[in-house]
Formats: structure tokens, sequence, C-alpha cells
């Protein structure tokens, strides 16, 4: 409870609004999303990875501990700061003008980021030039993207909504199955995807897609407040993913390969 409590404390809600809320402590949500990062990259995880959209640096630090060089990019100055504290490779800079040369990095974490640039078809294809190129000749494959987005089959926005002229924090309900304009006036701050919406994103672009699918959360927020009932809760949404009721999840779970 008490790392929920200071997680609590970090929020800035005109920042939220803005650019979402990173990770503040590390708790089984965290850990799930590691693992099926790891899964997706296998070897390149010893590799050059940069995390595109890197919070306070969370990620950052716990992909660190696999070898790799691991660079952490923010757009927030404030929180590029604060992950600075964690390791010394963090940029402050834009995705969608990566200050990085092509074909750099073996590895590109995007975690619940894109919805939130100016330009995500602008983020998504400046993270395909910076990914390693194959290379047939000596065998080696090309770098992968791991991306995780908000779903529009979501029943909650979880990015809150401005309703009458204020903006309203939290999980506000239904507001994604309303037609898109309509939707976006209440949540003009943040994107939504559909799997249309995905595919027109990599649409035309050098990459193979490895792994697609939908995943609920790890409603960390619910078991720390309601125990039991929060863990009996992620067991059934997360056996959903396993069936046609994944279309109702969180988030996106995407991996692409250049090529």
């Amino acid at each position: 409870m008490q790392d929920y409590n200071t997680a609590m404390q970090h929020r800035n809600f005109d920042k939220a609004a803005l650019r979402g809320e990173p990770s503040y402590v590390w708790r089984a949500g965290q850990q799930r999303r590691l693992e099926m990062i790891l899964k997706a990259a296998g070897h390149r995880i010893e590799g050059k990875i940069l995390e595109n959209g890197c919070g306070v640096g969370m990620y950052v630090e716990h992909l660190s501990a696999f070898g790799g060089t691991v660079i952490g990019l923010e757009y927030d100055f404030e929180r590029a700061a604060e992950a600075h504290v964690r390791s010394p490779h963090i940029l402050n800079a834009a995705g969608e003008f990566l200050p990085l040369p092509s074909s750099t990095f073996d590895l590109i974490l995007s975690h619940e980021v894109i919805e939130h640039v100016q330009d995500d078809r602008a983020a998504i294809c400046e993270m395909i030039r910076v990914l390693q190129s194959p290379d047939p000749a000596s065998g080696r494959p090309g770098g992968r993207a791991v991306i995780f987005c908000p779903n529009r089959g979501y029943p909650f926005e979880t990015h809150g909504i401005y309703w009458k002229g204020k903006y309203r924090f939290g999980n506000k309900p239904f507001v994604n199955y309303l037609p898109r304009r309509l939707r976006d006036r209440l949540a003009p701050h943040v994107r939504i995807y559909s799997t249309k919406d995905m595919e027109r994103l990599f649409a035309d672009l050098p990459v193979r897609l490895i792994e697609r699918t939908i995943i609920f959360g790890a409603y960390d927020n619910l078991i720390a407040r309601f125990g039991a009932f929060g863990k009996l809760l992620r067991a059934i949404l997360q056996f959903f993913e396993r069936t046609p009721l994944k279309v109702f999840g969180l988030s996106h779970f995407w991996v692409v390969e250049k090529t």
C-alpha cells in the first residue's frame, strides 16, 4: 500500500493529461510486461536497446540488468532528469525526431507512448529507421520494436476526459465506444487504437509482424485496495486473453522486425 500511496503523490494532473502517467513503482503489472518484452527480444536483450518514451526510467533500469546498453529517451525534461538518476544514458528529445543514427538498435521499446506524441506515424517511422537492419552475409536478423498502446475496445478511457472545459482524471466508462469525432472531443489529449489503426501505422514500412495480441492489465491498484477480490478479477480478465474476449483488453501488444 505504501508504494501505491507514493505513486498517487507523484501525480501531476496537467502533465498526466498531456503525456500520460509513467511507471513510478515496480509491481506485478510491470514485471509481467517485462517478461513479454524479454521473450520478444530474445538475444537482442544483450545488444543496443532504446526505450522511446522512458518516463522516470523504470524499464530502463530493469532492462539494463540483462547486459545490453540501454538508452532512454524522454520528451518531458523533469521526467528525463528523474530517469537520469537511474541511468546515465537518458536523452531529452521527441520521438518524432530521434537524434540518433539509422540502423543502430537491436531492440526498441515503446510502452504506452505513441498515443501521446504529436505525430504517431512519424514516431513509428523514426523507430523503424533507427532499428538495426538485417545482414544476410553474417546471418544477423533485423532489430525488433515492441509496442504497447491503448486498445479502443477497452470499456474505459484510462487517461481521463475534458468535460465543460476541465480535465477530469481517472477511468471514464464507454468513452471509447462513442463515434470517433465525439470521443476525440472528450479526449483530445490521447489517441486510442483499433487493430486497423495499428495496421495503418505500419503500412508500407520495411517490417514483418512477429506477434500481435491484446492484453488486459494487472490491476495492481485494485489489488492494493481490495486484496483477494482484485486478484480474482485479474485472473479472470487475463484468462480472457486466450479467448475472443481479448478484444475488450486494455492494450495492444505488437512486435515487429525490420526487414
